[in-house]
């Protein structure tokens, strides 16, 4: 399995906001459906580099994260595949918060 790195400051916003296209220029269901989901489905190990990011709101990462599940991937399959590396601790808590969470909304 090869490696992607997406960094979200550098290749999408250094400051991602809202869930919907109509919240504004950088959603989270944008992040999600041009970055991460060709990443994940590639059969990569996709790393989210947040370096460089403004604290993302929830909107932005539940859509973007949580909407993975949405999507169609278990959290079992993101916890194989994706990494979080971000200078806030509290993100990469939050993240898997949001995913697990709908995991166990979609069951």
């Amino acid at each position: 399995m090869h490696t992607k790195t997406i960094s979200i400051a550098t290749e999408f916003s250094p400051s991602p906001a809202g869930r919907f296209v109509e919240d504004g220029p950088y959603p989270g269901a944008v992040f999600r459906d041009k970055f991460l989901l060709p990443a994940i489905q590639s059969n990569a190990k996709v790393i989210v580099d947040m370096v460089g990011t403004e604290l993302a709101g929830s909107s932005f990462l539940e859509e973007a994260f949580g909407g993975l599940v949405r999507a169609g991937l278990s959290e079992d399959t993101l916890r194989k595949k994706l990494e979080l590396k971000s200078p806030r601790e509290s993100d990469p808590l939050r993240i898997w918060r949001y995913i697990h969470d709908e995991a166990i909304r979609s069951n």
